[in-house]
């Protein structure tokens, strides 16, 4: 597999379930990944590294899901200057509003981007990764054209298939 475009990372090993979709997204793109669990608490000196020396592995876009708190995005987002993609997890009993509004209010000048909460959030961040890489990578774009093309056929076809009732 060539080098990583994307890493994805996680705050522990129960986010898998979620954040795999992103993954999975990502495969579907024929865009090389990496995934790993890093917690902006009990290893900063293990996430800032990742962060920091992201860039210079030719990684184009960061991943963090995280729940409660959800510090990993915005500690990602600290240590680096590629774009960072914020997947707030349901983790407590706030259902992920906790970790969506850490994640969403990060200090000006140190952006998050944020999709929704949960396994949706993580195929979003995703399609937002491939969008990213789509404008310096043509192929990319190509790939994003046709999915969005299959995507309206089978709204079509969905819509056609009403007729017949």
């Amino acid at each position: 597999m060539s080098s990583p475009k994307v890493i994805i990372v996680m705050g522990s090993l129960s986010d898998k379930d979620v954040m795999v979709e992103a993954a999975t997204v990502l495969s579907e793109f024929d865009i090389p990944y990496e995934m790993g669990i890093y917690s902006a608490h009990r290893t900063p000196a293990r996430s800032a590294k990742l962060a920091s020396e992201a860039a210079g592995r030719g990684v184009k876009v960061l991943i963090a899901g995280a729940g409660a708190a959800a510090h990993l995005a915005g500690a990602f987002a600290a240590h680096s200057t590629l774009p960072v993609i914020g997947v707030p997890l349901a983790a407590t009993s706030l259902g992920g509003m906790d970790a969506l509004l850490a994640t969403v209010q990060m200090p000006a000048g140190f952006p998050v981007a944020t999709v929704a909460i949960g396994k949706a959030g993580a195929r979003n961040a995703a399609h937002l990764a491939a969008q990213i890489l789509a404008t310096s990578d043509e192929a990319v774009a190509e790939r994003i054209r046709a999915f969005r093309a299959r995507k309206a056929k089978e709204v079509e076809e969905a819509s056609e298939s009403l007729q017949n009732l």
